[in-house]
C-alpha cells in the first residue's frame, strides 16, 4: 500500500496520505467484527539453547484493579519457562453487540487479568511455587497442582462511539500505554476497558532455541514446524545499543553480535514494520512497542522475534461468539540470551559489590548466576541473598 500512495502523490497529493490513514485504522469489515490482539512470550536460553526454568513469574507491575489471583507480591515464585506478559485483545465493530471470549491455557497457569473474568484452572500437570501459599493451590511441596485451564468473559458489551471513564492510578505502569488505539471501548459487569488483558506463566517449548558461542555468535535454530516470520538479535550495554536483523528463520542461522552503534528509534520503526506486517494496525504496534519499550531494549542481549500465528493458536486456543470476520494474534518471543559479556558484566560488578549495576540484570539475575557459578548453588543463593538484601534497603522490587 505504501508504495502504491508513493506512486500517486504527486496527483492525489493530501488526499492520498489521508487516504492511507484511513485505511490503516478502518480497515475492518463494517458489517461484522474484528478481533486484534498482542502479547509477548519471555523465555530465557539455556546453554543447550532450550528454555530454561526461571521465576517466571516476579512481583507485579500492574494497576492494582488488576486481578492477581493472589500472586500479587514480593514473597511469590512460580518456577516456569515461560512468561506469558501483558496479551491484550481489542475489538471493532461499526455497532454495538454481545461478545464471549474464551481463552484456553493447557500448558500454563493464567496469574492476571481484567476486566472480570471466570477463570478455571485444570487438575493435571503441576508447576512449582516457591515460598508461601495461603490459597490452597500449592501441596506441602509447594507444587501448584492446578495447572492449564480457561478464562472466559462471558458478557462482553463492545460499545463503538462511546468514552467512558477508564480506572487509572496515580502510579506509573506500563498497562496503560495498551489505551492508545482506535479500538471500541467494552464492559464487563460494571467494569470499563479499550481491551480485554491477562498474564500467565507457562511450560511450553517455544519455536525457537538459541545458544551464545565463547566468541559471543549466537546461533538460531527452529524446532517449530512453521518458519519464524521475522528476528532481531538485540545488545545493549551501557546504554550502547546494536541490533541485527536475521529475518524469517525456517531452520537455523548464526549471527555475530550487534555492533553497538544502532539507534533505538530505528530499531522501534523496524519493529512496529514487522507488526504491521503481521496484520496489527499502526496504532496498535505503537502501544505494543510503547508498552514494552523499557523491558525489550533494557541491559543485556535478547532474540527477539515473532511467533508464527499457528504456534499462538496452539498455545491459547481462542474462542469468540459470534465469530469475528477477521481475527489476528501477532505474538512477540523474547529469548533472553546469557552471553559472555553479560556474565562478565554481572561478575565483574559483584566483585566491585555494585549491586546498582547488578539491578540491570533484575529478574532474569538467577539464572545469569546459575551460569557464572555452576556447580556451586550455595554462592548463587548467596549472592542472590545479598542482593534482596540491598534491594530491600532502598526499597525496591524486583519488577521490570
Amino acid at each position: 500500500m505504501k508504495s502504491t500512495v508513493r506512486f500517486f502523490a504527486p496527483i492525489l497529493g493530501i488526499c492520498a496520505a489521508a487516504l492511507l490513514i484511513a485505511a490503516n485504522i478502518h480497515s475492518v469489515d463494517p458489517s461484522g467484527l474484528t478481533v486484534h490482539e498482542w502479547g509477548t512470550f519471555t523465555s530465557v536460553a539455556g546453554e543447550d539453547g532450550s528454555a530454561i526454568e526461571w521465576d517466571a513469574l516476579g512481583c507485579s507491575d500492574l494497576p492494582h484493579f488488576v486481578n492477581d489471583y493472589g500472586y500479587r507480591g514480593f514473597k511469590w515464585t512460580l518456577q516456569g519457562t515461560v512468561r506469558m506478559e501483558t496479551p491484550v485483545m481489542y475489538f471493532y465493530s461499526s455497532h454495538e453487540l454481545d461478545v464471549r471470549v474464551k481463552v484456553a491455557f493447557p500448558q500454563g497457569l493464567i496469574t492476571e487479568w481484567y476486566p472480570q473474568a471466570d477463570y478455571k484452572p485444570n487438575q493435571g500437570s503441576s508447576m512449582r511455587l516457591l515460598l508461601a501459599d495461603q490459597h490452597g493451590l500449592a501441596n506441602q511441596h509447594g507444587v501448584v497442582t492446578s495447572l492449564g485451564g480457561a478464562i472466559e468473559w462471558g458478557d462482553v458489551k463492545v460499545q463503538p462511539g462511546t468514552a467512558p471513564a477508564l480506572p487509572v492510578e496515580s502510579g506509573p505502569s506500563r498497562y496503560y500505554a495498551a489505551r492508545q488505539t482506535d479500538a471500541a471501548p467494552i464492559a464487563v459487569g460494571g467494569q470499563h476497558e479499550k481491551f480485554l488483558f491477562y498474564r500467565g506463566v507457562g511450560r511450553f517449548r517455544v519455536p525457537l532455541a538459541a545458544w551464545v558461542s565463547g566468541d559471543g555468535t549466537v546461533t538460531v535454530e527452529n524446532r517449530g514446524t512453521e518458519p519464524v516470520p521475522s528476528s532481531i538479535l538485540f545488545e545493549n550495554r551501557a546504554g550502547r545499543i546494536g541490533y541485527r536483523t536475521a529475518g524469517a528463520i525456517a531452520n537455523h542461522v548464526t549471527l555475530d553480535a550487534p555492533q553497538l552503534n544502532g539507534s533505538i528509534p530505528q530499531l522501534r520503526h523496524d519493529l512496529e514494520s514487522a507488526l504491521i506486517a503481521q496484520g496489527l494496525f499502526p496504532k496498535e504496534a505503537q502501544a505494543m512497542i510503547e508498552t514494552w519499550r523499557d523491558s525489550w531494549f533494557e541491559e543485556g542481549s535478547r532474540l527477539i522475534y515473532i511467533v508464527p500465528s499457528s504456534t499462538v493458536d496452539a498455545i491459547l486456543p481462542l474462542q469468540v461468539d459470534p465469530a469475528p470476520s477477521q481475527t489476528v494474534r501477532v505474538f512477540v518471543g523474547r529469548i533472553e540470551l546469557v552471553t559472555p559479556a553479560t556474565q562478565h558484566a554481572v561478575e565483574s560488578a559483584i566483585a566491585r559489590i555494585d549491586w546498582q549495576a547488578v539491578e540491570r540484570y533484575n529478574r532474569f539475575l538467577a539464572p545469569i548466576l546459575a551460569r557464572i557459578y555452576s556447580g556451586d548453588p550455595d554462592r548463587v543463593g548467596e549472592i542472590e541473598q545479598q542482593f534482596l538484601n540491598y534491594q530491600a534497603s532502598i526499597g525496591a522490587g524486583r519488577c521490570r
